[in-house]
């Protein structure tokens, strides 16, 4: 009889410590779960868009990777992940991945990102031209100094496609291995300047706010003949909605899974009010300004 009670003890025991499976979560646009590969240059704006998707949905989980463009891409181009947030479109080399396989691209964009060229707060410079920054590019004796996120990220890429090279001169063109080492340099070298998205430059940068007092951001003036020549910008908002700072790019959400799921309910999302209003409130240009409500009281 003990024996017996025994093993109805040890199985009772043994069964309490099993775990039930949780259920596999449905995928739809508002829940499951997506990988999805996010460039560096616009990592802060895109985690916050995903923190706040996540809180208005529980059920939406994100396996999100954030690296420089050219580490991301491979993944993206040979099927690994099929959601990317790109300051860019695919070229038409990237789309022909997908158009063999007869997947359908969706390309949306949900913002406009400024590249700001940074220097140390100590520096009597606070301007300089499109021009300048391309003679830097092509190696034209500048005495100046350009320092990057890094060399394999999206805004490398941007300068050099602006400058029409394919690689950077020997001289006076550096990177570092993120935006916030280029803060740090900037912020205790006076003889660069830093090119970084702006999104990086902003007080919800909290870990950065003692490098961040000690930056500037440099007024650019365009080449002779485009938006922005006639007089120095600064990418603060206003200039990113008007168009007229000279280094706008557009952030797009690329979704090649090829179904409707959490991927598309994402890119929805972030166009919606709510999503837009996030990109207002980081210092970049949201897709579309929202109508302002005004309330209007009679008078007594």
């Amino acid at each position: 009889m003990r024996n017996i009670l025994f093993i109805f003890m040890l199985l009772a025991l043994v069964s309490c410590k099993r775990k039930a499976k949780p259920e596999a979560v449905k995928e739809t646009r508002t829940s499951g779960t997506l990988k999805i590969l996010v460039d560096e240059s616009v990592g802060p704006i895109v985690q916050e868009q995903i923190g706040i998707f996540g809180l208005d949905y529980p059920q939406a989980k994100f396996e999100t990777i954030i690296k420089p463009e050219e580490k991301l891409l491979p993944a993206f181009l040979n099927d690994s992940v099929r959601v990317i947030v790109l300051p860019r479109m695919l070229t038409k080399q990237e789309e022909k991945y997908y158009n063999q396989r007869n997947i359908k691209i969706n390309t949306s964009r949900f913002a406009v990102d400024g590249i700001a060229l940074i220097t140390n707060q100590g520096n009597i410079d606070s301007t300089i031209t499109v021009k300048e920054v391309i003679d830097i590019l092509q190696g034209k004796g500048s005495d100046k100094k350009l320092v990057f996120d890094n060399a394999y990220s999206s805004t490398f890429q941007y300068f050099k496609q602006l400058a029409n090279i394919s690689q950077f001169p020997a001289q006076g063109v550096y990177s570092k291995s993120s935006s916030n080492e280029v803060i740090k340099l900037i912020a205790q070298d006076k003889s660069f300047i830093g090119v970084l998205g702006i999104n990086w430059i902003t007080d919800r940068n909290s870990n950065m706010t003692e490098y961040l007092s000690q930056i500037k951001t440099l007024g650019v003036k365009n080449l002779k003949g485009k938006v922005g020549d006639d007089q120095f910008y600064k990418p603060t908002q206003d200039n990113l909605i008007n168009g007229i700072y000279p280094f706008l790019r557009n952030v797009n959400i690329i979704d090649c899974e090829g179904r409707d799921g959490l991927g598309t309910g994402f890119a929805t999302w972030l166009r919606s009010q709510r999503g837009q209003l996030i990109v207002l409130k980081s210092g970049l240009a949201p897709h579309k300004l929202m109508p302002r409500e005004i309330n209007l009281t009679k008078e007594k």
